[in-house]
């Protein structure tokens, strides 16, 4: 799996308007399912989401001290499948990495339910497969990519 992850003090994903998931502060995770992906790319990703020390400490002495689950923040996770699309070759992303939909919805719905599983307050979600419009306040700004260590070839990056 492959994820760009976001401090934020607000979130929200909105699908024709309405507004489906939003969080205060916590973590906006845009995530793709790469076609590669197993169910321990699921288990690794859900864990280092609730444990990624993303945080500064109570007394903010220190920047990265605390996950989601210890400031009592929310994750809202959105399904993206472009976040897996290579684009060192050519002006055209290759999308060749994404998992297809058949594969990606059930991958994706089973990293919601581990992010839960794993402790964190409030997890919301953008509707898989939908034209969204996604809103955000960065807080830092923080900016992380977490990508499960499952080697894999990425079509389009020479590999």
């Amino acid at each position: 799996m492959i994820c760009v992850v976001q401090r934020v003090t607000e979130a929200a994903v909105r699908v024709g308007g309405e507004v489906v998931g939003s969080i205060g502060p916590g973590l906006l995770v845009l995530a793709a399912v790469h076609r590669r992906d197993a169910d321990a790319d699921v288990a690794w990703t859900a864990n280092k989401l609730a444990s990624l020390r993303a945080f500064p400490s109570a007394d903010e002495t220190k920047a990265y001290d605390r996950d989601v689950r210890e400031v009592g923040g929310g994750v809202l996770l959105v399904s993206n499948f472009t976040v897996a699309a290579a684009t060192a070759q050519g002006r055209r992303p290759t999308l060749e990495a994404a998992a297809d939909p058949a594969t990606a919805r059930p991958r994706f719905d089973a990293l919601v339910a581990a992010v839960r599983a794993a402790g964190v307050a409030l997890v919301e979600t953008g509707v898989f497969g939908a034209d969204m419009a996604v809103s955000l306040v960065n807080d830092g700004p923080l900016t992380l990519i977490v990508e499960s260590p499952v080697p894999r070839p990425n079509p389009g990056r020479g590999e």
